[in-house]
């Protein structure tokens, strides 16, 4: 095990889009693996995704945790992908420990890795040799309640362990144009560039952005949305802002945007399609409720 890194480890937030991405190659996975890259001498990576939406705050903590494929419709390729990492229950104690006097489950054999973690990671530590352990999103607490437990989660980054937040910032599955694989309604576009405009100067107050006309559209439900607190909550205790890794709209109702915190990594591009010969750059995930 690597030692753990001077300074803080960086923290991320992945639109994650369709479970397709996992096979795929476009701008947005290739920011992804960038970034991978740029991280070194990681202990862990804790994960709260969208998928892992429950009545509780709970952690994965199992040994080997195991490759969970919650969703339907898609090609068998995709089913037969595994995602093999070793679990690390040191590190889910520590989280429970850091989010008193929040009550955090220890799971042992119930849930495991998600399509919400494994789809980006697959991209972002391709050889699955990273410990991983997800964290739920409780659906009971309020927007402010998990920035708030975001924050509390800064001292992992002193410890080596990468916090990553796998949802969407637009995520509106029934508003979604097949016509539009590059392109966003007025409404996607109005809300993303808020979003964008409060994340990149005062992620503190992202929870304001329930306040936005847009926002109704743009977040019919939280569960992909809130894995974003998370994250704007470890860039207001570290008192910085978040980075665009790369941003862009899919199928009129969907935002791929991607940030960071404290990366050293090449920051994507904000427009255009996908790479060369690739594969559009996300398709719908009917099942991601």
């Amino acid at each position: 095990m690597s030692a753990t890194p001077p300074n803080p480890m960086p923290a991320a937030f992945i639109g994650h889009g369709s479970p397709m991405n996992t096979l795929e190659k476009n701008r947005f996975t290739e920011a992804w693996r960038a970034f991978g890259q740029s991280v070194t001498q990681v202990r862990g990576v804790l994960v709260v995704s969208a998928h892992w939406y429950v009545n509780a705050t709970a952690v994965t903590a199992m040994e080997r945790p195991r490759t969970i494929h919650d969703f339907y419709g898609f090609p068998q390729r995709l089913f037969e992908v595994q995602y093999p990492a070793p679990g690390l229950p040191q590190l889910a104690e520590e989280v429970a420990e850091l989010l008193r006097p929040t009550h955090v489950g220890l799971d042992r054999d119930t849930w495991g890795l998600d399509h919400g973690t494994w789809s980006v990671l697959v991209h972002v530590f391709p050889r699955a040799d990273v410990p991983v352990v997800q964290l739920s999103i409780n659906a009971q607490k309020s927007f402010d309640e998990h920035v708030a437990l975001g924050a509390k989660l800064h001292a992992l980054r002193q410890r080596g362990i990468l916090v990553l937040g796998s949802g969407n910032v637009v995520h509106n599955l029934r508003a979604l144009d097949w016509k539009r694989p590059d392109a966003a309604f007025d409404w996607n576009q109005r809300f993303d560039e808020a979003a964008r405009e409060l994340l990149t100067t005062r992620p503190g107050d992202v929870a304001r952005l329930q306040e936005h006309p847009d926002f109704r559209m743009a977040v019919p439900t939280p569960d992909h949305f809130q894995p974003l607190l998370y994250v704007a909550g470890l860039a207001a205790a570290a008192g910085r802002p978040l980075d665009v890794l790369v941003d862009g709209p899919a199928y009129g109702s969907l935002s791929m945007a991607c940030y960071t915190l404290d990366a050293a990594c090449p920051k994507g591009s904000s427009t255009g399609g996908p790479v060369d010969g690739a594969t559009p750059p996300a398709r719908a995930d009917e099942t991601n409720l």
